[in-house]
């Protein structure tokens, strides 16, 4: 069990997510990771935002804590630098690669029920700021 730290990014009625497609399955995640020795879990949440999008963010506020295999800490934020879709973490580049693949997109909030996100409280509440 390791705490992780996921950062929730809200754009023009859209939402960044990981697609993620392993052992045949596909689903989509909430960018974000592990903590880190030495790490807050905002801050590694930001450090997740930047490997696996490429993107600097400012996080607004924590969003949602979740107990599953750990705290999952997920915040809203903003992007403040950088190009979406562009990040080279370890899971583009290192040993995660046979993890399966990462593809980051932006996903209408309106399209979130017909799509396996995980985890469901967390598409719940996205989906409760557009209503």
């Amino acid at each position: 069990m390791r705490d992780r730290g996921s950062v929730v990014l809200i754009e023009n009625n859209k939402v960044g997510l990981i697609k993620r497609i392993r052992d045949g399955t596909v689903y989509y995640v909430f960018p974000g990771g592990g903590i880190e020795v030495g790490e807050n879990p905002e801050i590694a949440a930001k450090r997740e935002a930047f490997e696996e999008l490429g993107v600097k963010v400012n996080v607004v506020e924590c969003f949602q804590k979740i107990e599953f295999n750990g705290t999952q800490y997920f915040f809203l934020a903003e992007i403040i630098e950088g190009t979406f879709g562009t990040g080279q973490g370890e899971e583009y580049t290192g040993e995660k690669r046979g993890r399966g693949s990462y593809l980051p997109i932006w996903v209408d909030i309106e399209k979130l029920s017909f799509l396996d996100v995980k985890p469901k409280e967390v598409v719940l509440k996205v989906q409760n700021l557009i209503n």
